[in-house]
């Protein structure tokens, strides 16, 4: 078998190998390239493809939201307003049929996944912590 010939699976390795950060930065890059893939597809008016990608992009903000551990204070509280935003924007994009709209958050989620980017770099670059007895 080869071991290159087979997109799922390494996609698969990646997810079960990856840090927490790491899978956070996974979800943006998800949410980014529906967006950008709905971003086209409603500047060409093909409405109901863009529509496809949005919901696959709300699905994975959803699920950034849902992760969220609102225990850790002002930035889960800030992350989850930038979320409800990023979902109520791609309510309007469908009813205005902007691809403008689907821009915006496609921007916005890019900068907080080369926030997030960063740091799972950093987190790596840590050494791990020494077992407990």
């Amino acid at each position: 078998m080869n071991p290159y010939g087979n997109p799922q699976a390494y996609r698969d390795s990646a997810v079960l190998t990856a840090s927490p950060e790491q899978l956070v930065v996974m979800l943006y890059d998800g949410a980014v390239r529906f967006l950008r893939q709905g971003e086209v597809a409603m500047g060409e008016g093909a409405v109901l493809h863009a529509g496809a990608k949005l919901t696959r992009a709300e699905a994975i903000i959803d699920e950034l939201l849902a992760t969220l551990n609102m225990d850790t204070g002002e930035i889960a509280e800030r992350l989850q307003a930038i979320y409800v935003f990023c979902k109520r924007t791609l309510i309007e994009a469908r009813i205005q049929r902007s691809a403008e709209k689907i821009g915006q958050v496609a921007a916005l989620l890019t900068s907080l996944r080369e926030a997030w980017a960063k740091l799972a770099e950093q987190a790596a670059a840590r050494p791990p912590a020494p077992a407990s007895a």
